[in-house]
């Protein structure tokens, strides 16, 4: 065999060994969230993390970063757009910033119950948002849950619309939030939840909202008084990675991670519901002083801002929530 054979045969093993090698080499997906490490988000994410490398057999290595590590859900948002983000579990309303669809989850009052927002966003709602997502460049594996919110304060038990009036609240900063708190009387105020704690403490504002896990994991116990069981929105929670980080993934490990990404997204929901009552209970023995709320009431003083809305969202959108929301 000539020496020239040779040279070429070697060539050829040598790119095959490195195709090989590509082909088997482990992808690592680095998600983040801004929540506790304590949080179901995190539990449940490591759970999902050690499954998936499990599963894939070390194919896919999945890293995850609580507490804003990768940064805020702005941040994120933006970084997967551009691809230097590699993942997130994001609340669904953070996705405002790409497209302002993603708001129509929080309309006040939208979601009766936990399962009305489940049927939505697993069914006809939660696929219209993905498609969006995908146009971004962003790849939606399953839709989390981050609850329900509700209103802490240290003025006074908030019952009905006319006790938020005039209450200094710290809101997520999104036009709609404001939009609603402002419709209800009182004087929202957007600031970074990693500053939030401080803001309560300092006298900045006087409340917020938040799910009850968030206002416990979070010790705003300490630096709040009144719990109002206003339950004034639901709030999901977008597992997703960037196209090209799942472009390296096989199409076999690509339906695995989805299939746990939901298996995961299941158990988590499970687990923010049987977690209320005990988040509420823990919340109550830190001396929290916890009150029921007019919620038809509430519904009644924000339809003003349904009405605004059905622009920014169309009617197809709208008439799902309508539907799902009975």
């Amino acid at each position: 065999m000539s020496k020239k054979t040779l040279s070429v045969l070697f060539a050829a093993f040598a790119a095959s060994a490195l195709l090989v090698s590509a082909a088997s080499a482990a992808v690592t997906i680095k998600v983040g969230h801004v929540l506790n490490s304590d949080h179901s988000w995190h539990k449940n994410l490591a759970g999902f993390a050690e499954e998936v490398g499990k599963a894939t057999e070390g194919r896919v290595n999945i890293q995850v970063y609580p507490s804003g590590q990768l940064g805020n859900e702005k941040d994120m948002v933006e970084g997967l757009t551009l691809g230097i983000i590699d993942a997130g579990l994001i609340g669904g309303g953070s996705f405002q910033s790409i497209d302002a669809k993603f708001g129509i989850e929080a309309l006040p009052y939208a979601w009766p119950t936990h399962e009305a927002a489940y049927k939505a966003f697993d069914g006809k709602l939660g696929e219209y948002l993905f498609n969006l997502l995908g146009s971004k460049g962003i790849v939606g594996l399953a839709w989390w849950e981050n609850g329900f919110r509700h209103i802490t304060n240290n003025v006074k038990p908030v019952a009905v619309p006319e006790d938020i009036k005039g209450l200094k609240l710290r809101v997520t900063p999104d036009k709609m939030r404001l939009d609603t708190f402002e419709q209800l009387g009182s004087a929202p105020v957007a600031i970074n939840f990693g500053e939030l704690y401080s803001s309560l403490q300092q006298g900045v504002v006087d409340g917020q909202e938040n799910p009850y896990a968030i206002i416990y994991s979070n010790a705003f116990y300490e630096v709040q008084k009144y719990l109002s069981k206003s339950g004034h929105i639901w709030g999901s929670a977008v597992l997703c990675v960037n196209s090209s980080v799942w472009g390296q993934l096989s199409a076999a490990d690509q339906k695995t991670v989805a299939e746990l990404a939901h298996k995961w997204g299941e158990n988590q929901r499970k687990e923010t519901i049987a977690e209320e009552e005990n988040f509420l209970k823990l919340l109550a023995d830190k001396g929290m002083q916890i009150n029921e709320v007019d919620k038809a009431a509430f519904q009644k003083a924000v339809q003003p801002v349904w009405e605004k809305y059905e622009s920014v969202f169309g009617k197809e959108l709208m008439d799902l929530v309508r539907e799902y929301g009975k």
